[in-house]
């Protein structure tokens, strides 16, 4: 039996055709820009390495809220015509991807969903970063603001428009690459784990971010979350 669930703009989770055209497009990336499955090694994949670095130098060494870096990224999003953004943050006591981990921050998004350029920017280093950002305190673009969610799951998952795809913090075994590599999800992907955290009587938004969170982060994801404060919308024309 085939599992299907709804989610926005009266699509599901089972488009065939959407789910074959993102997975045709990650064996892309992985094949042309990581040289995985190919004889011949990409000459740009030291550089890649060099990128990688000091992507997490950037990271691990300097204060980032990666709560605001999500916000500021649902706020840069486009949305449909005559459709409210929302953002919504759902924290759940169990790990719902079977990584081991203690606990999962599903984040949805009911922005119009990713499209290739925007993945292609995600498996990227250094490439989309909007100037002007910085200094506000956001990294800002899907790209890079995504990656600040390492500092606290190490084995984060996308959900959007077809593409179930995971990224991992440890080197990929094939480019030894990390962060950037992107991994389609073949198997089960605990949809009905999803709906059950969302409200299974709910639309599923368009896209949704699985983070099964590392064990010493829980309780400061769990204060982050906490402290977030109504007056930031302030600071925002579109998330209301």
């Amino acid at each position: 039996m085939v599992e299907s669930y709804s989610y926005g703009n009266n699509q599901t989770y089972q488009d065939e055709e959407a789910i074959a055209s993102a997975k045709r497009h990650i064996k892309e990336i992985r094949t042309k820009k990581y040289s995985i499955g190919k004889k011949e090694a990409n000459p740009l994949t030291l550089d890649l390495h060099h990128a990688v670095t000091s992507l997490s130098a950037e990271l691990y060494q300097k204060d980032i809220h990666f709560l605001m870096e999500l916000i500021q990224n649902a706020e840069d999003n486009e949305y449909e015509e005559g459709v409210e953004p929302t953002l919504e943050f759902v924290m759940t006591k169990k790990d719902i991807t079977g990584s081991g981990a203690p606990a999962t921050l599903l984040v949805f998004n009911n922005e119009v969903g990713f499209s290739r350029k925007n993945m292609d920017s995600i498996c990227s280093v250094g490439r989309s970063t909007k100037k002007g950002k910085r200094q506000r305190g956001f990294i800002g673009e899907k790209g890079i603001g995504f990656k600040s969610v390492f500092l606290v799951s190490s084995q984060p998952w996308i959900f959007s428009n077809g593409y179930r795809v995971r990224f991992t913090e440890e080197p990929n075994q094939y480019c030894g690459i990390r962060y950037v590599v992107p991994e389609f999800v073949t198997r089960r992907p605990y949809l009905s784990r999803i709906c059950n955290a969302y409200g299974s009587n709910k639309i599923l938004p368009t896209t949704i971010f699985v983070l099964p969170l590392k064990p010493d982060k829980v309780e400061a994801v769990r204060a982050q979350l906490s402290d977030l404060h109504p007056e930031i919308l302030l600071f925002f024309s579109k998330i209301k």
